[in-house]
């Protein structure tokens, strides 16, 4: 259960589609990461012979239990409590580094892993944390758990080379609450859009030193943020590659995104050009394989079934197709039998739900009850 009991104000969300495709991009990609992590380390020959020629389409046991989600969701909900964090202390203070809070936060997810770290003594609060469902470990990646234990300076890139997917899989909330902002204030709509690379970059970079690593992040951030905004997904692609190629040592990423959207358009919807992107277990491939697999299926259920049914990272991949699938459907494209026994459904709502009013909170602005109750839900310290 959360620490915070209290009842949430009543919130208004801009419009009912704006909230079923904030839901459909966050509990989509959770949807994702459980159908796949059952067969996150099986091979190709592994999945067929489990589970027959079509491969995992529901979701089996994994973890103990139906619907488990992996480290990525997880992750991926402390990424958007830190940004929240972050704006509820440029609200307060005026002034903030949102890397630093995300960080915080990301410390605060190494505690639920049973790691300790010198800092905890600073930044265990909150609400997130009170969820004892998130005190699980799910295979939480190598470089993730070490780059974060070796962690001395807050809100500073990393100092490895890793470009694993760990700094890609969990970046969704950053494009999710750039389009909330943008919504709120259509005339920042693209510098909305380019803070979302940006932030998307130095939120990876926390964890994942190597440039590939940060600008796919970025990348993903920008398709998502244009996506919630309106956008189809090859426009969102065609303004993504000119924001990658500003950036230096960007080809490896450049090079990866259009490959996916030429096998989409030439080969769509088949096992054979999905391997044809690698894996996913680096950054650029997982990617790759999620832009290609929501630019080809035919539509929610077989991109996500697409997505997994890989002998690669197919947790990852399906969590990063179903964010970009779930942004242009919305909740109701999820089939009920995912959504029913998803573990923290709830809390997914709710992040979903901050993420879409955040705008709204007028928190530091006046003594309400309502600026009161978000100040002390996400604390921005």
């Amino acid at each position: 259960m959360s620490r915070d009991s209290r009842k949430a104000p009543e919130r208004h969300v801009a419009t009912t589609k704006l909230r079923e495709s904030f839901y459909g991009c966050l509990l989509g990609g959770a949807v994702g990461d459980a159908l796949g992590a059952p067969v996150e380390f099986m091979s190709d020959q592994q999945i067929l012979e489990r589970f027959g020629k079509t491969g995992i389409r529901d979701f089996v046991p994994a973890y103990g239990r139906i619907g488990a989600v992996t480290d990525d969701t997880q992750m991926m909900l402390f990424t958007a409590e830190g940004l929240l964090r972050a704006l509820v202390r440029s609200q307060t203070k005026g002034i903030c580094h949102p890397p630093a809070l995300i960080a915080y936060a990301y410390l605060r997810w190494l505690h639920t892993q049973g790691v300790s770290h010198p800092l905890h003594s600073s930044c265990l609060d909150g609400w997130l944390i009170g969820h004892r469902d998130l005190h699980s470990r799910r295979a939480p990646g190598s470089t993730c758990l070490s780059a974060l234990q070796a962690l001395t300076e807050i809100g500073v890139d990393a100092r490895n080379n890793s470009k694993g997917c760990g700094g890609v899989m969990r970046v969704a909330p950053v494009g999710m609450l750039a389009a909330s902002l943008a919504t709120k204030s259509p005339e920042t709509r693209q510098f909305e859009i380019n803070r979302a690379f940006e932030l998307g970059c130095q939120t990876a970079g926390l964890t994942h030193g190597h440039p590939t690593g940060k600008l796919a992040a970025g990348a993903l951030s920008s398709l998502i943020c244009q996506l919630l905004l309106g956008a189809n997904l090859h426009a969102a692609v065609e303004k993504a590659l000119p924001q990658l190629s500003a950036q230096r040592e960007s080809k490896e990423t450049s090079d990866a995104v259009r490959k996916a959207v030429r096998l989409a358009r030439e080969r769509p919807n088949t096992t054979t050009a999905l391997r044809e992107l690698g894996e996913g277990w680096v950054a650029e491939e997982a990617l790759a394989i999620g832009l290609y697999c929501a630019l080809s299926a035919s539509d929610f259920e077989s991109g996500v079934v697409l997505a997994v049914n890989h002998g690669g990272d197919s947790d990852s991949t399906g969590l990063i197709a179903l964010h970009l699938l779930g942004s242009i459907h919305g909740l109701a494209a999820i089939p009920s039998r995912w959504l029913q026994p998803l573990e923290l459904r709830d809390v997914l709502e709710e992040v979903a739900d901050d993420l879409a009013t955040a705008p709204d909170w007028k928190v530091g602005e006046t003594a309400t009850a309502e600026s009161e109750y978000y100040s002390q839900r996400y604390p921005g310290r």
